[in-house]
């Protein structure tokens, strides 16, 4: 299976593929509204702005598996995101991302790029998978790695 043909939900219940993307920059987050990382919010939505008519599609997949810090509904969550972060990019519905029942995505992205000292597993919201116009994941970052921190690889990524 290739990235593309992986079975999603979004945010509001529709089931789909990733298809849509294919062509696309893809940075595919690990997001939680109540989490020390939350914040970070803004600057991927300034990073998604900014370069969304380039080419680039940031994906958020919330989470509730670290320290319950995604307890809301899809509605709750969808509403946070809007009210406090005027989030713009696509949002999918609650996933996990570790663990036998670790959504399909979550599986390929792991499998493609592994964390540090080569572990599989995501240590924590907000982690975040960069990925290029064909498809291959290009970059794995921790939780603490900024959007902005990003920015370079993106531009070089949405100018192939």
């Amino acid at each position: 299976m290739n990235l593309y043909e992986i079975p999603v939900t979004t945010i509001d219940g529709t089931p789909t593929t990733l298809a849509e993307y294919r062509g696309k920059v893809l940075l595919i987050v690990n997001v939680a509204s109540k989490c020390v990382f939350t914040s970070q919010y803004a600057g991927l939505e300034a990073l998604y702005r900014k370069h969304q008519d380039e080419g680039l599609v940031l994906l958020g997949f919330p989470c509730d598996q670290f320290g319950h810090q995604e307890p809301g509904t899809e509605a709750d969550i969808q509403q946070f995101c809007s009210l406090k972060y005027n989030v713009s990019f696509p949002m999918f519905a609650k996933v996990k991302v570790n663990g036998e029942d670790a959504h399909p995505l979550y599986q390929f992205l792991k499998h493609e790029k592994r964390g540090t000292f080569w572990t599989t597993a995501i240590k924590w919201n907000f982690t975040k998978f960069l990925v290029d116009r064909v498809g291959r994941v290009v970059k794995r970052c921790g939780p603490a790695a900024s959007a902005s921190s990003l920015e370079k690889q993106v531009a070089k990524l949405l100018a192939t």
